[in-house]
């Protein structure tokens, strides 16, 4: 099996065009690969599942513990012929990027993962040597394995690979020239989601016919080549029969597949529809998850669906278990601003008004703490999360702590009840199953009232 954790120095080097580059070469060869992001990432996975098809998995050492993450590794990458995880910012940047806890390098370390090294080659030479040698000897084992020259011209790389590899003692093994026609476009949050990108799979084809063309493939096979995962645990899955309706449109796509994977696991029957294009809510529900997403890009349709927004809004007010995160918490608060700052009346569920900031606001991990019992949380429990959105609101909500790690800095937030969690920060089901376990059994016991009523 092969096995290899794409990484770089910092972000922008490429990496995510180098893994879907790999992921479509390696599905031409025969190997059927799956696809993994280190953290807390929704829309590079995006990214992967168009390139495979099939559904990619994040490992994150903040939201879930080690084990946890090895077994999911181990079940996702079981049966596969190639294993390829994609890293998050630079290789080492952890916890506040001031820590290497929970970063690349803390992942490929705890799962043993080999590291292929991608740096941008334009604008330097023989210090790119002296980079590669400090992200090598930062820590007594970096797991980097083998360097791959990104944006860099084929005759460069003839001249400057030599060089590399007597300096560095490391094997580069090819480059990526720049190719404008297979570049990925980027906005706040990040690139484009996959969707939004008519022609990807013509983009990733040609990244794959450069990688074939520029990197020595069979040095790299042998390079990564592992042997199969000694163990290969099966997610088990409760009878289903209580139905969750989960958002999943434009609007709404930051979806963990293994949160929806613990929910099904906790005896969830999974029900995707359109908070944008539907006109109610799918039938005999027990519990409703409104996830992230860009709800501001779509405030307009979502806005103008007013039989979904009423729908919505009776079902949450009248007790069905609801999880709403970020965007999904914006759509339930009175209004939401689009980027010109046009306010579209939203669920109207919440207080607060939604509202662009023009800059990332509490980005990253923290932990929440619970004062009260609530529909997810219990008094004095402490849950990992995290935050990336450019949009705010005029009423976070104060039920719950918050705190940064490494910083420390604090805040409240959030609203909770006995069938509500809403607020900014997103939680990650597949780390703290107990969350999963508490959604589902009030969603089956609301269908038990309902069914009496």
């Amino acid at each position: 099996m092969i096995r290899v954790l794409v990484a770089a120095p910092a972000s922008g080097s490429g990496k995510t065009v180098v893994t879907c580059a790999l992921l479509t070469a390696f599905r031409r060869r025969g190997l059927n690969p799956c696809a993994f992001k280190c953290g807390c990432d929704y829309i590079d996975p995006m990214f992967h599942r168009s390139a495979l098809g099939a559904e990619s998995h994040n490992l994150d050492l903040f939201l879930s513990d080690a084990g946890r993450a090895r077994e999911l590794f181990a079940r996702a990458a079981c049966g596969h012929g190639a294993a390829v995880c994609e890293s998050a910012m630079g290789f080492y940047d952890g916890l506040g990027g001031l820590t290497d806890a929970a970063s690349a390098w803390d992942t490929a370390r705890a799962l043993g993962l080999p590291v292929l090294l991608v740096v941008r080659a334009r604008g330097a030479a023989l210090s790119l040597a002296a980079v590669v040698r400090g992200m090598r000897g930062f820590r007594p084992d970096s797991h980097i394995v083998g360097l791959l020259l990104n944006d860099c011209p084929p005759a460069l790389f003839r001249t400057l690979s030599v060089t590399l590899e007597r300096e560095t003692g490391l094997p580069v093994l090819g480059c990526l020239p720049r190719m404008p026609e297979a570049e990925l476009p980027s906005r706040h949050l990040g690139l484009y989601t996959a969707a939004e990108i008519t022609d990807l799979r013509q983009r990733f084809g040609v990244l794959a016919d450069a990688l074939e063309t520029n990197v020595d493939m069979e040095r790299l096979l042998k390079l990564y080549g592992a042997a199969e995962p000694e163990t290969c645990p099966r997610r088990e899955c409760q009878a289903s029969g209580v139905r969750i309706a989960v958002a999943r449109d434009g609007a709404f796509c930051f979806l963990y597949a293994e949160t929806l994977e613990t929910l099904e696991a906790c005896g969830a029957e999974i029900v995707f529809f359109s908070p944008t294009r539907d006109a109610a809510l799918p039938e005999n529900v027990g519990g409703l998850y409104l996830p992230g997403g860009y709800p501001e890009l779509y405030a307009q349709g979502l806005s103008g669906n007013v039989p979904m927004r009423r729908a919505i809004a009776d079902t949450v007010r009248g007790g069905l278990p609801t999880v709403a995160e970020c965007g999904g918490f914006l759509y339930l608060c009175q209004t939401l601003r689009d980027a010109d700052g046009v306010p579209y009346p939203m669920a109207g569920v919440l207080p607060g008004d939604g509202f662009p900031c023009g800059k990332l606001v509490r980005f990253g991990y923290a932990t929440v703490y619970a004062d009260t019992d609530s529909l997810l949380f219990r008094a004095g429990e402490a849950f990992p999360v995290h935050e990336f959105h450019h949009w705010d609101s005029t009423e976070n909500g104060r039920a719950l702590r918050v705190e940064k790690p490494v910083t420390g800095r604090r805040w409240r937030c959030g609203f909770v009840s006995d069938t509500l969690y809403a607020g900014f920060p997103h939680l990650y089901f597949y780390g703290r199953p107990e969350l999963a376990e508490r959604f589902v059994g009030a969603a089956r016991r609301y269908l038990e009232r309902t069914a009496k009523a």
